[in-house]
Protein backbone atom coordinates (compact mmCIF):
# COMPACT_ATOMS: atom_id res chain seq x y z
CA UNK A 1 0.00 0.00 0.00
CA UNK A 2 0.64 3.27 -0.92
CA UNK A 3 0.95 6.20 2.14
CA UNK A 4 -1.46 8.40 1.74
CA UNK A 5 -0.68 11.48 -0.21
CA UNK A 6 2.48 9.82 -1.92
CA UNK A 7 0.78 8.38 -5.16
CA UNK A 8 2.04 10.34 -7.11
CA UNK A 9 5.21 13.18 -6.81
CA UNK A 10 4.35 15.88 -9.87
CA UNK A 11 1.51 15.99 -11.64
CA UNK A 12 -1.00 12.50 -11.96
CA UNK A 13 -2.21 11.77 -15.04
CA UNK A 14 -5.95 13.71 -16.05
CA UNK A 15 -8.96 10.92 -16.68
CA UNK A 16 -11.57 12.33 -18.75
CA UNK A 17 -15.12 10.74 -18.45
CA UNK A 18 -17.17 10.36 -21.89
CA UNK A 19 -19.56 7.77 -21.12
CA UNK A 20 -22.75 8.00 -21.40
CA UNK A 21 -22.49 11.50 -23.29
CA UNK A 22 -19.79 10.36 -25.87
CA UNK A 23 -19.04 6.84 -27.01
CA UNK A 24 -16.10 6.77 -28.94
CA UNK A 25 -15.81 4.36 -31.67
CA UNK A 26 -12.13 2.79 -32.07
CA UNK A 27 -11.29 4.42 -35.37
CA UNK A 28 -12.51 7.68 -33.73
CA UNK A 29 -10.58 7.23 -30.61
CA UNK A 30 -6.96 6.27 -32.89
CA UNK A 31 -7.61 9.79 -34.95
CA UNK A 32 -8.62 11.98 -31.54
CA UNK A 33 -4.79 10.34 -30.64
CA UNK A 34 -3.82 11.60 -34.08
CA UNK A 35 -4.84 14.97 -33.77
CA UNK A 36 -3.61 15.34 -30.55
CA UNK A 37 -0.02 14.10 -31.01
CA UNK A 38 1.59 15.87 -28.88
CA UNK A 39 -0.50 14.00 -26.09
CA UNK A 40 0.13 10.17 -24.55
CA UNK A 41 -3.53 9.08 -24.22
CA UNK A 42 -4.81 5.83 -23.40
CA UNK A 43 -8.42 4.44 -23.24
CA UNK A 44 -9.55 2.37 -20.46
CA UNK A 45 -11.97 -0.78 -20.45
CA UNK A 46 -14.65 1.17 -18.96
CA UNK A 47 -14.02 4.04 -21.67
CA UNK A 48 -12.37 6.73 -19.83
CA UNK A 49 -9.80 9.26 -21.81
CA UNK A 50 -6.29 9.09 -19.44
CA UNK A 51 -4.08 11.67 -20.61
CA UNK A 52 -0.31 11.30 -19.13
CA UNK A 53 2.24 13.82 -18.56
CA UNK A 54 5.08 13.65 -20.34
CA UNK A 55 8.05 11.67 -18.56
CA UNK A 56 10.74 13.67 -17.14
CA UNK A 57 14.37 13.20 -18.58
CA UNK A 58 15.57 10.59 -15.87
CA UNK A 59 12.65 8.26 -16.86
CA UNK A 60 13.08 9.13 -20.61
CA UNK A 61 16.11 7.98 -20.57
CA UNK A 62 15.62 4.50 -18.68
CA UNK A 63 13.15 4.34 -21.04
CA UNK A 64 15.11 4.37 -24.38
CA UNK A 65 17.69 2.31 -22.39
CA UNK A 66 14.85 -1.04 -22.18
CA UNK A 67 13.66 -0.39 -26.02
CA UNK A 68 17.57 -0.64 -26.81
CA UNK A 69 18.43 -3.71 -25.27
CA UNK A 70 15.01 -5.67 -26.04
CA UNK A 71 15.11 -4.41 -29.69
CA UNK A 72 18.62 -5.39 -29.79
CA UNK A 73 17.90 -8.73 -28.64
CA UNK A 74 14.50 -9.29 -30.79
CA UNK A 75 16.59 -8.37 -33.94
CA UNK A 76 18.93 -11.17 -32.95
CA UNK A 77 16.11 -13.38 -32.10
CA UNK A 78 14.01 -13.08 -35.52
CA UNK A 79 10.81 -14.26 -33.48
CA UNK A 80 9.11 -11.22 -32.92
CA UNK A 81 8.97 -7.42 -33.41
CA UNK A 82 9.45 -4.79 -30.27
CA UNK A 83 7.53 -1.34 -29.87
CA UNK A 84 7.96 1.63 -28.04
CA UNK A 85 6.09 3.62 -25.51
CA UNK A 86 4.15 5.49 -28.53
CA UNK A 87 2.86 2.60 -29.41
CA UNK A 88 -0.83 1.93 -29.19
CA UNK A 89 -2.44 -1.75 -28.67
CA UNK A 90 -6.26 -2.12 -28.37
CA UNK A 91 -6.69 -5.21 -26.08
CA UNK A 92 -9.49 -7.62 -26.27
CA UNK A 93 -11.52 -5.87 -23.50
CA UNK A 94 -11.55 -2.37 -25.18
CA UNK A 95 -9.00 -0.88 -23.19
CA UNK A 96 -6.17 1.18 -25.43
CA UNK A 97 -2.81 0.73 -23.96
CA UNK A 98 1.06 2.30 -24.51
CA UNK A 99 3.29 0.21 -22.54
CA UNK A 100 6.79 1.29 -22.12
CA UNK A 101 8.29 -1.50 -24.19
CA UNK A 102 6.66 -4.58 -25.93
CA UNK A 103 6.78 -7.38 -28.04
CA UNK A 104 5.07 -9.60 -30.24
CA UNK A 105 5.65 -13.10 -31.71
CA UNK A 106 5.68 -12.74 -35.62
CA UNK A 107 3.11 -15.02 -36.38
CA UNK A 108 0.62 -13.07 -34.30
CA UNK A 109 1.43 -9.77 -36.47
CA UNK A 110 1.40 -11.94 -39.51
CA UNK A 111 -2.82 -12.99 -38.71
CA UNK A 112 -3.37 -8.86 -39.16
CA UNK A 113 -3.95 -7.01 -42.34
CA UNK A 114 -1.80 -3.73 -43.39
CA UNK A 115 -4.86 -1.39 -42.22
CA UNK A 116 -4.87 -3.31 -38.63
CA UNK A 117 -1.14 -2.27 -38.17
CA UNK A 118 -1.40 1.08 -39.33
CA UNK A 119 -3.67 1.94 -36.26
CA UNK A 120 -4.01 0.44 -32.75
CA UNK A 121 -2.69 -3.20 -32.64
CA UNK A 122 -5.70 -4.76 -31.78
CA UNK A 123 -4.29 -7.29 -29.68
CA UNK A 124 -2.06 -7.90 -26.43
CA UNK A 125 0.92 -8.14 -26.20
CA UNK A 126 3.36 -10.96 -25.59
CA UNK A 127 5.54 -9.29 -23.44
CA UNK A 128 5.49 -5.91 -21.84
CA UNK A 129 7.80 -3.56 -19.40
CA UNK A 130 6.23 -0.60 -17.64
CA UNK A 131 8.55 1.72 -15.47
CA UNK A 132 7.28 3.77 -12.47
CA UNK A 133 7.94 7.24 -13.21
CA UNK A 134 7.93 10.07 -10.28
CA UNK A 135 4.11 10.83 -11.90
CA UNK A 136 3.03 7.46 -11.57
CA UNK A 137 1.14 5.68 -8.73
CA UNK A 138 2.40 2.07 -8.19
CA UNK A 139 -1.20 0.75 -7.52
CA UNK A 140 -2.61 1.97 -10.86
CA UNK A 141 0.64 0.24 -12.71
CA UNK A 142 -0.26 -2.64 -11.00
CA UNK A 143 -3.52 -2.81 -12.03
CA UNK A 144 -2.32 -2.22 -15.25
CA UNK A 145 0.09 -4.85 -15.49
CA UNK A 146 -2.85 -7.86 -13.83
CA UNK A 147 -5.03 -6.39 -17.30
CA UNK A 148 -2.36 -7.28 -19.84
CA UNK A 149 -2.04 -10.70 -17.90
CA UNK A 150 -5.80 -10.94 -18.23
CA UNK A 151 -5.67 -10.25 -21.66
CA UNK A 152 -3.21 -12.86 -22.86
CA UNK A 153 0.45 -11.35 -22.08
CA UNK A 154 2.61 -13.91 -20.88
CA UNK A 155 5.31 -12.25 -19.00
CA UNK A 156 5.67 -8.55 -17.78
CA UNK A 157 7.85 -6.39 -16.20
CA UNK A 158 7.47 -3.43 -13.99
CA UNK A 159 10.41 -1.80 -12.41
CA UNK A 160 10.29 1.03 -9.93
CA UNK A 161 14.05 2.19 -10.55
CA UNK A 162 13.44 4.75 -7.23
CA UNK A 163 13.02 2.02 -4.85
CA UNK A 164 15.45 -0.30 -7.20
CA UNK A 165 12.72 -3.03 -7.49
CA UNK A 166 11.36 -5.24 -10.08
CA UNK A 167 7.92 -7.00 -9.95
CA UNK A 168 7.46 -9.91 -12.46
CA UNK A 169 4.07 -11.24 -13.61
CA UNK A 170 2.88 -14.59 -15.28
CA UNK A 171 -0.28 -16.04 -16.00
CA UNK A 172 -1.45 -18.22 -12.96
CA UNK A 173 1.41 -17.64 -10.64
CA UNK A 174 1.72 -15.01 -7.58
CA UNK A 175 3.80 -11.77 -8.50
CA UNK A 176 7.47 -11.99 -8.08
CA UNK A 177 9.18 -9.09 -6.42
CA UNK A 178 12.73 -8.88 -6.99
CA UNK A 179 14.52 -6.34 -4.81
CA UNK A 180 17.49 -4.55 -6.77
CA UNK A 181 18.28 -6.99 -9.52
CA UNK A 182 21.42 -6.78 -11.38
CA UNK A 183 19.33 -8.44 -14.66
CA UNK A 184 15.84 -9.94 -14.86
CA UNK A 185 15.44 -13.07 -17.58
CA UNK A 186 13.12 -13.12 -20.25
CA UNK A 187 13.58 -17.15 -20.87
CA UNK A 188 11.07 -18.98 -21.92
CA UNK A 189 8.76 -16.15 -23.33
CA UNK A 190 11.97 -14.12 -25.04
CA UNK A 191 14.40 -16.85 -24.98
CA UNK A 192 17.86 -15.69 -23.89
CA UNK A 193 16.65 -12.25 -23.43
CA UNK A 194 18.38 -10.66 -20.65
CA UNK A 195 17.71 -6.95 -18.82
CA UNK A 196 20.60 -5.38 -17.74
CA UNK A 197 19.61 -3.21 -14.98
CA UNK A 198 22.67 -1.00 -14.09
CA UNK A 199 21.68 1.32 -17.31
CA UNK A 200 18.69 1.71 -16.10
CA UNK A 201 18.89 1.83 -12.46
CA UNK A 202 21.58 4.37 -12.83
CA UNK A 203 22.50 6.28 -9.62
CA UNK A 204 20.87 6.62 -6.17
CA UNK A 205 21.13 10.54 -6.85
Amino acid sequence: MEPAGTAYVGHPPLIVHLHPVLDLSDDQFFELCQINRDLRIERSAHGECIVMPPTGGKTSEQNAEITMQLRAWAKRDGTGTTFDSSGGFLLPNTAVRSPDAAWVKTSRLASLSAEQRRGFIPLCPDFVIEIRSPNDSLSALQEKMQEYLANGAQLGWLLDPDQRRAYVYRPGTRVKVVENPDTLSGTPVLPGFILDLHEVWGSKD
